[in-house]
C-alpha cells in the first residue's frame, strides 16, 4: 500500500510492503497529524505556540514548567544537538521565539517507522519531505534507493543513493527558502551551499546534522566528514557536489 497525504505543510509519503498493512497505514499517518497538532508553530494553540509565547524554553528545559512527554524529548534532543554542533543548531530564534521544526520532522519520520515496525511490517518507506526512513525492501523485492534532487531543476536528480536501512535528510533553500540561518550570524543570508543531504544511523539523526551542517555552509560537509556513521552530499551555489570519503558505499545496491 503506497499513499501520499499532506501533513505538516508538506507532501508525506508512505508505502508499505504485503498484505494487512491499512491499519499500520492509518496509525503512523494518524501519529504524523498528531504531532503538527503539537508541534506546528503555525498554529496558534499548538503546545509549541503557547510554550514560545511564554518564553517558556528553559523553564520546561528545568523542569520548572510542565510540558508533554514528547515535547521535552524533543527540546532535550535540541538541546543536545546544539551542544554537539558547536551552537549551529538552534531552536531559539532571532525573535525570541523557539522553532523546533529542523528537528521534530526527523523526530517523528522515525517515531512512525517504529509505529509500522510495532504492528508487524519490515518492508516500508516514509518520505517526509526530503526525511526518510525505511526497512527491508521495495515491493519489487529489491533495495530502496533515494534519489537526491537537482536543487536548480527540482524534477532531475543528480545522485541515486542506496541507504541500506539507514536515515536519510535533507537541508536547502531550493524548496522553502532561506529558513535556515547561522545562529552565529543570523543576519547573515546562508548562499554558498543551496542543498546538503545525509545518510546517517537513522533518520532523526541524519536531520538534525543536516540543518547544523547546512548552517555551517561550506564547512558543513567537512563537518560531516568528522562524524563516525554519516555520509554527505553538499551541492553549492555554483551547482558542484561535494561528498564524504564513504559516499560510495551507497552509491551501489
Amino acid at each position: 500500500m503506497h499513499e501520499t497525504r499532506l501533513i505538516m505543510g508538506m507532501p508525506i509519503e508512505i508505502e508499505i510492503v504485503g498484505a494487512g498493512n491499512a491499519d499500520a497505514l492509518e496509525a503512523a499517518f494518524a501519529f504524523l497529524v498528531a504531532v503538527d497538532e503539537r508541534f506546528s508553530t503555525y498554529k496558534e494553540e499548538s503546545e509549541i505556540s503557547r510554550l514560545s509565547r511564554a518564553g517558556a524554553l528553559e523553564r520546561v528545559l528545568n523542569g520548572e514548567v510542565q510540558a508533554s512527554a514528547d515535547m521535552r524529548e524533543v527540546l532535550a534532543l535540541a538541546e543536545r544537538t546544539k551542544a554537539e554542533t558547536g551552537g549551529y543548531f538552534d531552536i531559539r530564534c532571532p525573535d525570541g521565539t523557539i522553532d523546533p521544526s529542523g528537528i521534530v520532522k526527523g523526530w517523528a519520520v522515525k517515531n512512525a517507522a517504529a509505529r509500522i515496525r510495532a504492528a508487524g511490517h519490515e518492508d516500508f518507506f516514509v518520505n517526509a519531505g526530503g526525511d526518510i526512513a525505511m526497512g527491508g525492501v521495495n515491493a519489487a523485492g529489491g533495495p530502496w534507493s533515494v534519489g537526491i534532487r537537482n536543487p536548480f531543476k527540482t524534477n532531475e536528480v543528480v545522485k541515486i543513493v542506496y541507504p541500506k536501512g539507514r536515515g536519510v535528510a535533507t537541508s536547502g533553500s531550493y524548496i522553502r527558502g532561506a529558513h535556515i540561518y547561522n545562529p552565529h550570524a543570523p543576519e547573515e543570508e546562508l548562499r554558498d551551499i543551496v542543498s546538503t543531504t545525509v545518510i546517517g544511523p537513522d533518520v532523526l539523526e541524519a536531520d538534525r546534522f543536516a540543518t547544523a551542517a547546512f548552517a555551517m555552509g561550506r564547512r558543513g560537509i567537512e563537518f560531516i566528514e568528522t562524524l563516525q556513521g554519516f555520509e554527505g552530499y553538499a551541492i553549492d551555489a555554483e551547482g558542484v557536489a561535494t561528498m564524504t570519503s564513504g559516499l560510495g558505499v551507497f552509491t551501489m545496491p
